[in-house]
């Protein structure tokens, strides 16, 4: 299954369409790590992240794990975990996926800067949750909830996310 991001907010599949966000640095061809912009390109769905003291697993295909209270991403590019799943505490730069708000209550991995990870190229690109008020990511691709769940109930291991140039 296809997933297509038409910037700036309309992501779609199959006969379904919902508004989601991406980067308020909009889309590049040209990814840098802190450019707070969503890169371009065709993406597998590595696999679906939960908070297990909020919600219940989401029904999909995918690879499912829920996190722990001390999972963190590394975002430092002279580190050896760059843009890996890592264990808090951690002395190197890195984002905290266990939150207050609900962004990271469902965070899909893609496949973005992961084979071969380049240092420097961007770290943590993700599709979760977002936002009440849909605010800019800082790279992600993020929707509501309701809609993240019923996409991820038709994803298995085939899904890709292909983000355009707008």
């Amino acid at each position: 299954m296809e997933i297509i991001v038409r910037p700036p907010e309309t992501l779609s599949w199959n006969t379904t369409q919902a508004r989601c966000v991406i980067g308020r640095g909009g889309v590049t061809s040209n990814k840098k790590e802190g450019d707070s912009a969503t890169p371009a390109g065709r993406f597998p769905l590595r696999r679906v992240m939960y908070r297990p003291d909020r919600r219940k697993p989401p029904f999909t295909g995918l690879p499912i794990s829920p996190l722990g209270a001390d999972d963190g991403w590394c975002d430092e590019p002279g580190n050896a975990s760059y843009n890996q799943l890592i264990k808090l505490p951690f002395s190197a730069s890195h984002e905290a996926l266990w939150r207050a708000d609900n962004v990271y209550d469902v965070i899909v991995e893609l496949g973005y800067n992961d084979d071969p990870i380049i240092p420097g190229l961007g770290s943590a690109i993700f599709m979760h949750v977002a936002r009440p008020k849909y605010d800019l990511t800082k790279g992600c691709v993020a929707l509501a909830l309701e809609d993240l769940l019923t996409l991820l109930s038709q994803c298995d291991e085939t899904a890709v996310l292909s983000v355009m140039m707008p």
